[in-house]
């Protein structure tokens, strides 16, 4: 078997432990943003913390159906499973990090953007420091007029790895509870003061006590 048929192998084999698992769970949406009701008419992206990955690809299957997303998968063997995982869920996987392939990958991004698909960030990925936004997803905003979507999830029963982002797994039968905040919107003017000042708002915007 070529590590391709592989890796599709086991992307297809963990999509479907992953929908057999979110089917249990019980969701709750609150929409601060109105971005279902109305969806905005410039470029959207997501941001959500590393560590609660777990149900980011049903989130956008469920609740953006007939869009088209896109998010950042590394050029790693790892990265090939999880570009095949996440094609499953609709989502166009884009190669690249912020050590291999990283100028490319971006300029993908943007292109991904201005075409119209929505764009999934995790700003504290992929190594941390856990809940501190790095200025990638500050900048892409910048530079696309993207609005960026601060999404907050917590879990009422969840066991947590003991990895650098402390990766979180919604138990069984646990709820799940949505939060898309309020739109945040980087000048394009921004000079280094206020681009930072963007980042920190954005930083304790995203903190997981201010959502819920």
């Amino acid at each position: 078997m070529t590590p391709e048929k592989k890796a599709r192998l086991l992307a297809a084999i963990g999509a479907g432990l992953v929908r057999l698992w979110v089917f249990t769970l019980r969701f709750r949406l609150v929409d601060r943003a109105g971005v279902l009701e109305t969806p905005p008419q410039k470029p959207l992206l997501w941001a959500f913390w590393h560590n609660k990955l777990f149900v980011m690809p049903h989130l956008f299957e469920r609740y953006f159906p007939g869009r088209r997303g896109a998010a950042l998968a590394s050029e790693s063997k790892d990265g090939e499973i999880i570009s095949a995982f996440i094609e499953r869920f609709g989502i166009r996987p884009i190669r690249g990090s912020t050590s291999r392939g990283g100028p490319r990958a971006l300029v993908a991004m943007r292109r991904a953007i201005k075409d119209g698909y929505i764009m999934a960030l995790t700003p504290d990925g992929p190594r941390g420091p856990r809940y501190r936004i790095s200025p990638g997803v500050v900048k892409l905003a910048q530079v696309t007029g993207g609005l960026i979507l601060p999404i907050h999830v917590t879990y009422s029963r969840y066991w947590q790895l003991k990895t650098w982002d402390g990766f979180m797994i919604p138990k069984p039968f646990s709820a799940v509870h949505i939060t898309f905040d309020i739109l945040h919107e980087v000048p394009a003017t921004a000079d280094e003061e206020l681009f930072e000042d963007q980042r920190v708002r954005l930083e304790r915007m995203m903190r997981p006590q201010h959502g819920m």
